[in-house]
């Protein structure tokens, strides 16, 4: 398998591989032998969308040139936003499924196996490659004829489309021409979300899982097609999560983290007659303060998972900036193994961007909840990802970004310069930046942050830290140390302090740092992997941290 993208794409991956072990099949990492491959794709923005078609495509090309009879089964957000087109494009690959298809996907490979089998056997199976600039420039094509994700005929509740499955066979195929086309499953919107009882195999290191408590999204950002791929917000019931958590913590993870597509919202779909409007900061507080005391919260979840046995991290990401509570800010603060960590995505400070981006937030509302939240949780490392160069971002308004980021000095940033994405409601804007001015004010917000990077880095040293310690790390790994994430943006280019680290070093995480998104703590001197340990901080370079044991 092959999985592309984020976290959550990550759990996905997991839960197919387990569900294919549970069905009988056998794991190799052989792709050249394999009897099938799955390529779990992203499709979150352009970058993302080209690198999972190179994926695909060159897993073609090493099936051509190793074992024809190899199934190509292609997954997750690409299949999901090209549904009834990709089979067409691709016709290379064996099967597409989508989403709520993760849990049955062992019916689905042996399906592709087959069909595999016999298109090699009537030579249906053409070694011809479909070439990557078309398929590329077909879906951009493609999404620029569909409606914004978050118009009003996009949504298919009530209508006999949605939550059944499309095909592109007919009834009356014959079994030759049946056998020719692919396996396909992909429903029009996802309803699935995981459970305890669905078989999963991790892929992370022993110590730490993802958790995912919630698949889908309700908010209307003018940016984002994930609603469109994702489906609504779908919230796990909080017995089926701590179930999980009991279990993941029992099998010796030290840190559970907490995903979904917002966080914060977590457990209010779970609330009877519930409507999904309640975007805005004032109707979210309404419907939180309207529930009865014993509703499932994210607060109710957190408290829980804080009371289990053992010694653990609790770790909140992805949570949107109008959906916070002073409740929520309280339970963060009683709730010791939960990190002094949040990852908080707010886009923008500018009014006008904030508007435009139809984020709900006000720049005055962002100001005052960072307040808040630093007050009520003191020594709180906040992590958040700004979105330069949007459709009619003026210079003046990119200025108050800038200033913005010097003035809050937040511990961990990322950013994207913007991608114009058809299919969204920014994408048809008018205003439209050059690539040339996104990416001069990616550079020069991403310098500025630098700054406030290296002050939060200089601070640290002195201080005693409990670490999770991850593994050992080279001389020469540290010197080529470089992070990219789709989600949060470049965060660490190579680094003229690196010079300082020489020698054997482990690799350790603290409270700040969530796993391959943010800083890094190297510590010289043996320490157990997996486990915690309480390190001195000694030194740093501009975004890690270099530390001794106590």
């Amino acid at each position: 398998m092959i999985s592309l993208g984020c976290a959550k794409n990550l759990v996905d991956a997991e839960i197919m591989l387990g569900s294919l072990l549970k069905s009988g099949a056998e794991i190799t990492n052989d792709d050249a032998t394999a009897d099938a491959v799955i390529v779990n794709t992203c499709s979150f923005i352009d970058a993302a969308q080209e690198e999972s078609v190179d994926a695909i495509l060159e897993s073609v090309a090493v099936r051509e040139a190793n074992h024809r009879g190899q199934a190509i089964i292609v997954s997750g957000c690409l299949s999901q936003r090209f549904r009834e087109e990709l089979p067409k494009l691709l016709p290379e690959v064996d099967a597409f499924m989508g989403i709520d298809q993760v849990a049955q996907v062992g019916e689905l490979v042996r399906e592709a196996i087959e069909r595999r089998k016999s298109k090699v056997q009537s030579a249906t199976g053409s070694k011809v490659q479909s070439p990557k600039s078309k398929v590329a420039k077909a879906l951009a094509d493609l999404d620029k004829a569909k409606p914004a994700a978050h118009d009003a005929d996009e949504s298919l509740r009530g209508k006999d489309a949605f939550g059944k499955t499309k095909t592109v066979l007919t009834p009356g195929s014959q079994l030759s021409t049946l056998n020719s086309q692919p396996v396909f499953n992909v429903t029009a919107r996802p309803v699935y979300i995981p459970d305890f009882e669905t078989p999963r195999f991790r892929l992370t290191p022993k110590h730490f899982a993802y958790v995912k408590i919630a698949e889908g999204c309700n908010h209307p950002c003018s940016f984002c097609i994930i609603p469109r791929m994702r489906g609504s917000h779908r919230s796990r019931t909080q017995a089926d999560i701590v179930a999980e958590a009991k279990a993941l913590i029992k099998d010796g993870v030290k840190e559970l983290n907490l995903i979904s597509q917002d966080s914060t919202y977590y457990g209010l779909d779970l609330r009877a007659n519930h409507s999904r409007a309640i975007s805005s900061p004032e109707k979210f507080r309404a419907a939180a303060s309207s529930l009865p005391a014993d509703a499932t919260t994210l607060c109710s979840l957190l408290r829980e998972l804080n009371a289990l046995k053992g010694d653990f991290w609790i770790r909140l990401l992805y949570t949107h900036p109008a959906h916070w509570t002073d409740e929520l800010i309280q339970t963060i603060s009683e709730c010791p193994k939960v990190a002094r960590y949040v990852d908080m995505p707010l886009q923008h400070i500018h009014d006008d961007m904030l508007a435009r981006m139809r984020r709900e937030t006000s720049g005055q509302y962002i100001r005052d909840l960072i307040a808040r939240i630093r007050a009520g949780v003191p020594g709180i490392a906040l992590r958040t990802t700004f979105i330069v160069g949007f459709p009619g971002e003026t210079a003046a308004a990119f200025d108050t970004l800038l200033d913005f980021i010097r003035e809050t000095k937040f511990e961990r940033l990322g950013i994207f310069a913007y991608s114009q994405e058809d299919g969204t409601i920014a994408g048809k804007m008018t205003s439209q930046l050059t690539d040339k001015v996104k990416q001069r004010r990616r550079e020069l917000s991403m310098a500025a942050q630098h700054e406030v990077a290296r002050s939060v880095s200089e601070s640290f040293v002195g201080r005693t830290l409990k670490v999770l310690v991850e593994g050992g790390a080279s001389a020469k790994e540290l010197q080529a140390a470089k992070v990219a994430s789709w989600e949060h943006g470049l965060i660490r280019e190579t680094d003229e302090h690196m010079a300082q680290l020489k020698g054997n070093y482990l690799v350790a995480r603290g409270e700040a740092d969530a796993p391959d998104i943010d800083g890094r703590v190297y510590v010289r001197g043996k320490l157990p992997v997996g486990g915690y340990a309480q390190v001195k901080v000694i030194g740093h370079t501009d975004y890690d941290l270099i530390a001794e044991p106590v």
